[in-house]
């Protein structure tokens, strides 16, 4: 079993920058509604990811510290987002330019 610490960490860092990868699938155009859906299920895939990577599959049969795992994603995710990505508008940035320009 992976240390607590250890997954919590990694979880957090992975948080923190999720909000950059969630801008290049989501739209300027979209609702508030449906960037948070975008967000979150971003957030319980890259939870996944990240539980299975560093302490492998079996590390889910310990429920409690997967969901911790998922939420200091999410949590980190969120704080990120409001605290840097959004203010430094690089974030905003990114969904621009990935988005098509509508014919």
């Amino acid at each position: 079993m992976s240390s607590t610490v250890q997954l919590l960490t990694t979880g957090a860092g992975v948080g923190a920058l999720l909000p950059l990868l969630t801008a290049i699938v989501q739209r300027p155009h979209w609702s508030a509604q449906q960037k948070q859906y975008v967000a979150v299920a971003a957030a319980v895939i890259a939870g996944v990811v990240t539980v299975a990577s560093v302490g492998g599959w079996h590390q889910f049969q310990y429920g409690k510290l997967t969901a911790a795992t998922f939420l200091a994603v999410l949590a980190a995710a969120q704080t990120s987002y409001d605290l840097l990505w959004k203010p430094t508008t690089l974030a905003p940035l990114i969904e621009a330019v990935t988005t098509r320009k509508r014919a």
